[in-house]
């Protein structure tokens, strides 16, 4: 999520991450986290505070006036083990589907240049 604050609307926040401002706390389904003081006095949501009690990866951009933040974590590992079934292109140009190697292990590689 592209954040270009730190206090963020909790409707927008909801609606980019799943994860609902109620009263016993931050939920998400069936599962809450406390989470008091993630609410300013404005009624939006701190997101230094969220990002904190969900295990979510925040970096700053001052330079750009821009903030994001990463999927919940529960620490160092992943939430779950499903890709989404991305469009790919193999070595000669045709269209792979990652479906086609269901029930095989994957390892996916990511670069970018900047």
């Amino acid at each position: 999520m592209i954040l270009e604050s730190l206090a963020v609307d909790p409707a927008t926040f909801a609606d980019a991450t799943g994860w609902e401002s109620k009263p016993e706390g931050l939920c998400k389904g069936d599962q809450c986290v406390p989470a008091p003081e993630a609410v300013t006095a404005d009624g939006l949501l701190d997101v230094t505070v969220v990002a904190d009690r969900l295990g979510m990866a925040i970096v700053e951009d001052p330079d750009h006036g821009l903030v994001a933040l990463g999927p919940e974590s529960g620490g160092r590992a992943l939430t779950t083990t499903t890709v989404p079934d991305l469009p790919f292109t193999d070595a000669d140009g045709n269209p792979f589907s990652l479906s086609s190697l269901h029930g095989r292990k994957v390892l996916l590689v990511a670069w970018a240049s900047w």
